[in-house]
């Protein structure tokens, strides 16, 4: 069967263009959650969808795009008699696995990490909060506990017990 030296070269970079743009799905689909839920930005309900579905779909994707990322640098590799050509498959490869590994991780742990030794203070010690400041307030069995927005937008959460009673008070 004969192959002329055209259609050989459009194949291989088709092939170059393919692993590229696996490499860049596969990237996306760990960054893009990260970028869109971060601390101290506020979400829309879209943007939360649209982390959690990426969030969802990117440990299929990416090790469906590692496996055609390896095979594609195997065929390159294969037709590449330039080392320079051979570093830059083993550098597109790089993302690809990071990628991967990143896909099966809980990075929204790594961003939002609760208080190790949180602390509480009567009212009148509190010189961290000022008097416009926004707070979460809790008042059970007659005691009343107030958390401040700008910390709970950070940490998300905070255990405490108010008359009695243990709580998790969320934002």
């Amino acid at each position: 069967m004969f192959t002329d030296k055209k259609s050989l070269l459009l194949n291989r970079k088709t092939q170059w263009l393919a692993l590229f743009a696996i490499a860049l799905v596969a990237v996306a689909f760990v960054v893009v959650p990260v970028w869109i839920i971060q601390p101290f930005k506020p979400q829309t309900a879209r943007g939360v969808e649209v982390s959690y579905n990426l969030r969802l779909w990117s440990p299929l994707v990416t090790i469906l795009s590692l496996a055609s990322g390896l095979f594609l640098v195997a065929s390159l590799w294969q037709g590449s008699p330039r080392w320079w050509k051979k570093a830059i498959l083993v550098v597109v490869l790089i993302p690809l696995l990071a990628s991967t590994w990143f896909a099966r991780q809980n990075h929204f742990e790594w961003m939002f990490n609760p208080l190790a030794n949180a602390a509480y203070v009567k009212t009148d010690q509190a010189a961290f909060v000022s008097d416009n400041d926004i707070v979460i307030a809790v008042e059970s069995n007659g005691e009343a506990a107030a958390y401040p927005i700008r910390q709970m937008a950070y940490h998300h959460l905070v255990q405490d017990t108010v008359g009695g009673t243990p709580i998790v008070a969320t934002y």
